[in-house]
Order: C-alpha cells, then sequence, then structure tokens
C-alpha cells in the first residue's frame, strides 16, 4: 500500500517538472520570435549604404615637354632685289627673262637699244682724233718756240758782250733783250698750247669711256644669283628708272615667314631657334630658322614680328600663309593631361583623390602645354590620383571610387 502511494507521488511530481519545463521553454522561443521579428523590422526600414561612383583619374607624372610659341603669317623674299635701268631713255630691243627663271650672277635679263650710243661713241672717236693732232701741231709750235727764244737770248749775251766792248750801241742791246723776252714768251704759250691740247684729249677719252659704260649697260644683267617674281617691262618700252622696276628677284631664292608673334611671346623667341611649319596643300611640315626679331611691336595690333627662314623654299611661295610653332625649350617637368586642369574665379586647380576616395580641391600654377599635356609648376607631387575631367561633377570632400583613366566605364 505505502509502495503504491510512494509511485504516486513521483509520477505526480514528474508530471509537475514536465509541465514546469514546457512553459519554460514556449516562453524562450515566444521572445527569440519576437527579438528576430523586430531586428528583421529594423533591417528593412534602414536605408541602404551609399554606393561611391566610379571616377576617371590619372596621375601627375614626369614628362618631358616642349615650350612652343605659336605665330603665323606670310612668306616673302629675305632680300627683294629691284632692277632699275641705269641707261635713261633707251628702247627696250630684247626680254631674255621671265617670271619664274632662275637666273645666275651677271646673266642678261635684257637688252636696250644701243644705236644712239654708238652713233656718239664714233663722234667721240673722230674728236680723239682732232684732238690728237692738236697735241702735235702743240707740240711742234713748242719746238719751233723754244728754237727761237734759244736763239734770241744767244744774240742777247753777244749784245751784251759787244756793248761791253764799245762796239755795239745801247739800242742794239736793249733790242736784243727784248726779242729774247719775246721768244720766251712765246714758248710758255706754246707750253700751254700743248697742255691744252693733252687736256683735251684726256676730256674725250674720258667721254668716250662714259660712253662705253653705257654701251656696257644697255644690257640689264642680274646683279645677285636668284630667281624672278616680277617683270614689268616689254619689247619696245622705254627704260627708265623713275619707275616700276623692270625685274624683281629674290636673291639666293632665299624665302622666309614674316611671324606675327603675341606681345607676350616676343621676349621668348630670340635668334637661332627651330621652328616647324605648316601650310595648306604640303603634306609634311616644313623647318625653318629664326632668323631676326624685329625690336618694336605694332601699336595699333598688339603684335610683334619674328623673321623665320624657311629649308625648303621651293616648295612654299611668295604670298602663302604658314603657321609656325617656335620652339623655345624642352625640359623635364611634373604633368597631367589638360582635361585634369580646371579654372574657376579663384584661380587654376586640378581634383585630387586621397587614398581615403576623397576629393580635394589643389590650387596650382601650370606651365607649358605641349601637345594634350601641360606643366604643373607648383601644388603637385609625382604620383598625385587626380580627376581626369576637372569639369566632372565632383567637389571638394566628395568620396569617390577612383578607377584609372580607360580601366572600365565611369561615372565621368
Amino acid at each position: 500500500m505505502m509502495t503504491f502511494k510512494r509511485m504516486a507521488l513521483v509520477a505526480s511530481a514528474i508530471a509537475v517538472l514536465l509541465l514546469a519545463g514546457w512553459f519554460w521553454l514556449g516562453g524562450t522561443s515566444q521572445e527569440e520570435s519576437q527579438a528576430a521579428a523586430s531586428s528583421s523590422a529594423e533591417a528593412e526600414n534602414t536605408p541602404p549604404a551609399p554606393t561611391r561612383p566610379a571616377i576617371s583619374v590619372v596621375s601627375v607624372e614626369k614628362a618631358v615637354l616642349r615650350d612652343r610659341v605659336r605665330a603665323s603669317g606670310l612668306v616673302g623674299a629675305v632680300e627683294r632685289v629691284l632692277i632699275q635701268p641705269q641707261v635713261e631713255g633707251q628702247a627696250i630691243d630684247d626680254i631674255l627673262a621671265e617670271v619664274g627663271d632662275h637666273v645666275a650672277a651677271g646673266q642678261v635679263l635684257a637688252r636696250l637699244s644701243d644705236t644712239a650710243l654708238k652713233l656718239q661713241k664714233s663722234q667721240l672717236t673722230a674728236s680723239r682724233a682732232s684732238a690728237l693732232a692738236l697735241i702735235a701741231q702743240a707740240d711742234a709750235q713748242l719746238i719751233e718756240a723754244r728754237a727761237a727764244a734759244d736763239e734770241a737770248q744767244r744774240n742777247l749775251n753777244r749784245a751784251e758782250q759787244l756793248r761791253k766792248q764799245g762796239n755795239a750801241s745801247q739800242a742794239a742791246t736793249d733790242q736784243a733783250a727784248t726779242s729774247a723776252t719775246s721768244a720766251n714768251a712765246r714758248v710758255m704759250v706754246a707750253t700751254q698750247g700743248a697742255e691744252a691740247a693733252k687736256a683735251q684729249l684726256e676730256l674725250v677719252d674720258a667721254q668716250i669711256e662714259n660712253v662705253e659704260l653705257q654701251l656696257s649697260r644697255t644690257e640689264i644683267r642680274a646683279p645677285f644669283a636668284g630667281e624672278v617674281v616680277e617683270k614689268n617691262v616689254t619689247v619696245g618700252g622705254i627704260g627708265s628708272a623713275s619707275g616700276q622696276p623692270m625685274f624683281v628677284l629674290v636673291r639666293d631664292g632665299l624665302l622666309e615667314l614674316s611671324a606675327d608673334l603675341a606681345e607676350q611671346d616676343l621676349p621668348r623667341v630670340l635668334t637661332g631657334l627651330r621652328a616647324t611649319l605648316r601650310a595648306a596643300g604640303v603634306s609634311e611640315p616644313l623647318t625653318g630658322t629664326v632668323r631676326l626679331v624685329e625690336p618694336a611691336i605694332d601699336t595699333a595690333t598688339r603684335l610683334g614680328r619674328a623673321r623665320v627662314t624657311i629649308d625648303q623654299a621651293d616648295q612654299v611661295r611668295t604670298g602663302m600663309f604658314l603657321e609656325a610653332e617656335i620652339e623655345v625649350s624642352e625640359r623635364e617637368v611634373l604633368a597631367v593631361p589638360i582635361t585634369a586642369l580646371g579654372t574657376d574665379d579663384l584661380g587654376t586647380f586640378i581634383m585630387v583623390i586621397d587614398d581615403e576616395g576623397v576629393v580635394h580641391r589643389t590650387p596650382v600654377v601650370s606651365g607649358i602645354r605641349d601637345g594634350g599635356q601641360v606643366e604643373l609648376q607648383t601644388g603637385a607631387e609625382a604620383g598625385m590620383k587626380v580627376v581626369a575631367k576637372a569639369a566632372s561633377f565632383v567637389r571638394d570632400g566628395d568620396l569617390v571610387n577612383p578607377v584609372p583613366l580607360g580601366a572600365a566605364p565611369v561615372t565621368n
């Protein structure tokens, strides 16, 4: 009997324990379920973390840039030679050169009529013969006068001796002295006549030389080698130095570019610098050398001028328009693409991205621009990551995802 009661109590205790355990387990599960539900609701209500935009970047790197001055202008001759006739009033008989001809120094370009000058030379030749005859006549007269003077002097000497001996009168002595004086005077006249005849011969000779010089100048010759670029004569016209030049030569065929320069660029351009030239219709660039930098600036246009001798003068023509790039210097500098450079009211800047992806507006001073690159003189260091396009929609302090230019699709 006691055993049965004890068994009943044990069974009741087990039942109570089971019921308590069930309640405890059920409550815990419900709390966990409520907590999980609450966490899920909070996750649904919290906005997702923002995605950083991908921005193209380039690195600040060292590069060799060439400092160039750009200019343009027209082609002209280094030296124009104007050829005028040196003989006035003579008709043009023949023309031996045309525009575009390359002529040598001394080559005959045209001939003037020499008929009148040859006739003048013939007259002077006759005058010279006459002058020679006058000289001969004057020489004969001089010899005669000297002989007479010698005879008169001898008569005077004898008269003086006889006068001293008392065998001649004073009158006879005086007459002999007068005759000697007259004879000496005739010698002087004859001498002057001979000198005058010789002077006349020299004058005629000089006139003949002048006519021969004018005859030689009837052949219009090129004073220098070069190319004929203008011709202003026709056969039958009258040559005159008062009108247009008969011919215009480009000396030695040398051409140059008269390049107009911006006022601020003029001090950087020096004699001897090399230049690259480009012309319409010429596929290959031309080359040249700065020959002269004019010291004055045009007060109206505010432009300076440099004269650039063209190496390939045969490929251009006078009056052609050329563009020039004058190479001022070449050096290694820190550089970025020009697109990475921005400008606003505060000045020039680049957008630098640090290791955390934060954008920083960085002021810089730019320098040489060569092709698509620009020099950064101050404000940048090698290796900096810079927004490839400064005009991109990024601001100072923005968070971005930097992507090397061309590596993947990007926002900018």
